[in-house]
């Protein structure tokens, strides 16, 4: 009995565990902290997206949209896996654009 215990524990942790969401490496930011362009953007996204899913940010203007970069990682099976590819594809138009401030990834 005492071991069934014990195995009931364990696999409540597991399913515990899975469920969190993982607490990545990289900086984030609220989506009310966005300029309203990058927040439209989100929101024609947003149907489209999934729990695993995720989008990154950087930019130097509210209004200035050469001074914005926006991309996401939606269709993706692992959200570890989103998260660094839409901060690698931030990343990439970030430098292409000269945008001084670090990409974010957006959280609600």
């Amino acid at each position: 009995m005492n071991r069934f215990k014990h195995l009931v524990y364990a696999l409540a942790l597991v399913g515990f565990a899975a469920s969190a969401k993982p607490i990545g490496n990289y900086p984030s930011i609220h989506l009310s902290e966005l300029p309203d362009p990058l927040r439209s953007v989100w929101k024609e996204l947003k149907p489209e997206m999934n729990e695993m899913s995720h989008c990154a940010t950087a930019f130097d203007s509210h209004s200035d949209g050469e001074k914005m970069a926006f991309r996401c990682s939606i269709h993706i099976k692992m959200s570890a896996e989103g998260e660094r590819r839409a901060m690698r594809y931030c990343e990439e138009k970030r430098a292409e654009k000269g945008i001084k401030m670090p990409c974010k990834l957006v959280e609600e």
